[in-house]
C-alpha cells in the first residue's frame, strides 16, 4: 500500500523549459491588448484558440476552473461518426464526422486516440432487425470509405469469444463496425499545448468577475486568480464566450436583459472493474433513437450515457441513484449480471450536452455549433460534439473573420490558408514509443515495467521520453504512485512544470488516471499536493 512516506523528496524542483508562474502569466495577461480573449477552456474554447494562435492573432485563454474540468473531460471518450444519425438522414453530418475522425486518430493525434471495434447486438424483439442493422453499420462503414473495413453480421458465438460478458440469450446476430476512442481530458491538455506552442497565453483557476466595456461595446474582462485571491484584468479587441454550461450566464454580464440561448442535457457514466477481457465495445440499441454503450476503456468498463433535460446549475451536476439505476438495468440488456455488480464501481461522472434552445426531447436534438454576438459584440458560442473540434475551431475562426467592421484587425493568415492535419505535440505510433521505453532503461536500475510503457506511450507519445528522463535522473519518480494502476510519480512533477497542474483533482482526474481507477486514496491525494507545492 502507498504510503505518505512513500511520497518522493526529490525531483521537486520545476524542470528546464518549465511553464512560466502564475504570477508571471497573470501579469503578462493584464499588461498586454489581445486580439482575442477566450473565455472557457473546455475543448470547444481550446480548439479556437488554437486556430486562432496558428493565425498569427495574439490570443489569451482562461477558464474558472481547470481546462477541460467539466463537460469536456465526462465525454463517452468517442471519436465517432455518429451511427445514430443515419436513421435521421443526417448522412452528409456522419460523413464529415468520419472525416474528422480519420483525420484525428491517423494524422494529428495518433498517440492519443486508438481503433474500437464496436458489436450491435440485435436481440429478439428489440428495436431493430438485423437485416437492418446489417445495412446501417455497412453504409456507415462506407461512408467512412471502409477504413475500418466494412460493416457486416457476425455469428453470437464468434462474438461472445471477443466480449466474454455478452449476454447471449435470445440474441440472433450481432452488426459489427468500427470507430476510434479517446483519453478526453488527455487530448484536451495536448490541444492546449498546441495553443500555447503556436503563441497563446493560458491560465487555468482564473474565474471572470466581470466584463470590461469601452463606449458599449465588450473589451476585456475582470479576474480573479482562485489559487490566490489575485485580481487582475485582461484587455482584447474581441471576447469569445466558450463558457459551455455557463454561456448564457456570461451573456447575462454583457446584458443583463439576454434571454436564454441554450439548453442543457445530461449525460452519466459509469466506470467498473472489468471481469474478464473485452476484445469489443458493445453499442446496444434501447429504443429507437438510444444506444448504451459498453466500452472497454484505460482497462476498465464505461457504460452510460443518459439523456435527459438538465436545468439545475451547471457547477452541481452530478450522477444520482437514479442515473446510476438506469445505466446498469441498460447495460444489462447486453452484458452480464456478474459485470454489472455494483462492487465493481470505481467512479461515476456525469457532463452537460449544450443544445440550441428550443422544445423538443433532447436525445433526438442536433448536437450543432452555435455562435450568436451580444448587444456588446460578444461572440457567444456553444454546441458541438468532440469529434470534430477541430473543425468547430476553423468555423470559429471563420465566424470570427466575417465580423463587421473587422474587428481582429488585418493582420493575421486566414484559417482557410492554415495546414489542414497539423498534429498535436507529442505525435510518435505510441507502439514504437512503447518499445523503446523499454528498451532504453536506466543502465543501472530496474527497467520501466511494461504497463507504465504502453501508458505513458498512450497518453504523452513522443513526450513520454522527456517523463522517463526524469525519472531515471531520480529513481525516487520513477516508483508507481499506487501499486494498481501504471502512472509512476514523474508524471506529477511533469503535471506540475508542464502541464499547468494546480490542485490534486488536476493530476489525479485529468493528468493521470488514478481518480476513475478509485484508486486516488487520501493518502495519495496528499501526497500529490506535496508535490505541487515544491
Amino acid at each position: 500500500m502507498t504510503t505518505l512516506q512513500s511520497v518522493p523528496a526529490l525531483g521537486t524542483h520545476p524542470a528546464a523549459g518549465s511553464l512560466p508562474s502564475r504570477a508571471e502569466t497573470r501579469e503578462q495577461l493584464s499588461k498586454a491588448t489581445y486580439d482575442l480573449l477566450v473565455i472557457g477552456g473546455g475543448i470547444l474554447g481550446i480548439s479556437t484558440a488554437w486556430h486562432a494562435a496558428q493565425s498569427g492573432l495574439r490570443v489569451a485563454l482562461v477558464d474558472a476552473g481547470d481546462f477541460a474540468g467539466a463537460t469536456s473531460s465526462a465525454s463517452s471518450k468517442l471519436l465517432h461518426g455518429g451511427l445514430r444519425y443515419l436513421q435521421t438522414g443526417a448522412v452528409k453530418l456522419v460523413a464529415e464526422n468520419h472525416f474528422e475522425r480519420r483525420a484525428v486518430s491517423r494524422q494529428v493525434a495518433p498517440h492519443l486516440a486508438n481503433p474500437l471495434t464496436f458489436y450491435l447486438p440485435v436481440y429478439k424483439g428489440g428495436p431493430h432487425g438485423a437485416a437492418k442493422l446489417g445495412a446501417g453499420v455497412f453504409a456507415y462503414s462506407a461512408l467512412s470509405a471502409f477504413g475500418d473495413g466494412v460493416g457486416h453480421l457476425l455469428s453470437p458465438a464468434k462474438a461472445a469469444q471477443d466480449v466474454p460478458e455478452l449476454r447471449t440469450d435470445n440474441l440472433k446476430a450481432v452488426a459489427v463496425y468500427g470507430d476510434d476512442q479517446m483519453n478526453d481530458a488527455r487530448m484536451a491538455l495536448m490541444t492546449v499545448r498546441a495553443a500555447v506552442d503556436a503563441g497563446a497565453t493560458v491560465l487555468n483557476h482564473a474565474e471572470v468577475t466581470g466584463l470590461r466595456f469601452t463606449r458599449g461595446r465588450v473589451t476585456g474582462a475582470e479576474l480573479k486568480d482562485r489559487t490566490t485571491g489575485d485580481e487582475f484584468g485582461v484587455d482584447a479587441r474581441l471576447v469569445l464566450n466558450a463558457t459551455g454550461p455557463w454561456v448564457d450566464h456570461l451573456r447575462k454580464m454583457e446584458d443583463p436583459n439576454a434571454a436564454p440561448s441554450i439548453r442543457l442535457s445530461k449525460g452519466a457514466h459509469l466506470v467498473l472493474k472489468r471481469t474478464s477481457p473485452w476484445k469489443a465495445a458493445l453499442a446496444t440499441p434501447i429504443d429507437k433513437y438510444r444506444i448504451t454503450f459498453a466500452l472497454p476503456w484505460e482497462d476498465m468498463l464505461l457504460l452510460g450515457t443518459t439523456d435527459e433535460e438538465y436545468e439545475g446549475d451547471p457547477g452541481q451536476v452530478e450522477v444520482t441513484e437514479k442515473d446510476t439505476a438506469q445505466i446498469l438495468d441498460e447495460a444489462a440488456f447486453s452484458v452480464r449480471d456478474q459485470q454489472l455488480s455494483r462492487d465493481l464501481i470505481t467512479y461515476s461522472f456525469a457532463g452537460l450536452r449544450v443544445l440550441p434552445g428550443g422544445p423538443g426531447d433532447t436525445s433526438k436534438a442536433k448536437r450543432e455549433t452555435v455562435v450568436t454576438e451580444g448587444r456588446g459584440g460578444m461572440l457567444s458560442v456553444a454546441g458541438g460534439k468532440w469529434t470534430t473540434f477541430r473543425h468547430i475551431g476553423r468555423t470559429v475562426m471563420k465566424k470570427l473573420e466575417q465580423l463587421p467592421g473587422r474587428p481582429l484587425g488585418e493582420d493575421y493568415e486566414p484559417v482557410s490558408a492554415l495546414p489542414k492535419r497539423l498534429p498535436l505535440p507529442g505525435i510518435a505510433n505510441p507502439n514504437a514509443v512503447a518499445h523503446r521505453l523499454l528498451v532504453d532503461g536506466p543502465a543501472p536500475g530496474p527497467r520501466m515495467a511494461a504497463d507504465t510503457a504502453k501508458h505513458l506511450a498512450t497518453h504523452y507519445g513522443s513526450l513520454s521520453f522527456d517523463i522517463a528522463r526524469m525519472a531515471n535522473e531520480d529513481p525516487e519518480l520513477a516508483r508507481r504512485i499506487h501499486p494498481d494502476a501504471p502512472e509512476i510519480w514523474a508524471q506529477v512533477a511533469y503535471a506540475r512544470d508542464h502541464e499547468w497542474a494546480e490542485t490534486a483533482d488536476d493530476v489525479l482526474r485529468r493528468r493521470t488516471t488514478l481518480t476513475i481507477r478509485g484508486l486516488a486514496t487520501d493518502e495519495i491525494r496528499a501526497g500529490v499536493e506535496s508535490m505541487l507545492r515544491k
